[in-house]
């Protein structure tokens, strides 16, 4: 019989007498968090399924019910495992390869230019390290899109970083002589 002892009913003594609910079937199995002890999610015989609880296995008796879905449990991991290792893995190049094709990086992401943060040489390219409007994301493009796409944040990437000398005394004489 699958069943719980639950404290119930009073014999006519007065004595409480253990009252037996049946266990329908085994929902689910979980470590406490608290206990460590292995516990399973239950439905009673007869009970709706508000009342489920989670039960110790100590406390039952049904082990039938138990072995079942123990076996259901196996049986679905198995075929998880199965599934998961059926599908081809890519290598490192090929998983890098898909990234890249999916990944839209620049002007091309659609995005409002914000502002070039830096510029490198990358292969002899100048490229400008823009930041996009309405993210924190930066991509690298090259100057020349730039140039075309938003000339008005080139130039003030450049004017911020333009510096002027002044002349020295020495400088002033030296091109009067």
């Amino acid at each position: 019989m699958a069943s719980k002892n639950k404290k119930g009913g009073t014999t006519p003594t007065g004595e409480e007498e253990p009252e037996e609910f049946t266990v329908e079937k085994i929902l689910d199995k979980r470590h406490n968090p608290v206990t460590g002890v292995v516990e399973y999610y239950l439905k009673w015989n007869g009970y709706d399924d508000k009342d489920n609880t989670w039960e110790p296995e100590e406390n039952l008796d049904c082990p039938g019910l138990i072995a079942e879905f123990e076996a259901n449990l196996a049986r679905k991991e198995e075929a998880e495992s199965k599934k998961r290792k059926s599908t081809s893995t890519p290598t490192p190049m090929e998983a890098k390869k898909k990234k890249d094709e999916k990944k839209v990086m620049g002007f091309d992401r659609g995005l409002e230019p914000e502002k070039i943060i830096g510029a490198t040489d990358s292969s002899g390219q100048l490229m400008f390290l823009m930041k996009w409007s309405g993210t924190d994301e930066a991509d690298l493009v090259p100057a020349k899109q730039a140039n075309l796409k938003c000339p008005q944040i080139v130039i003030k990437f450049y004017e911020e970083r333009l510096t002027w000398h002044s002349p020295t005394n020495d400088e002033d004489k030296n091109d009067k002589a």
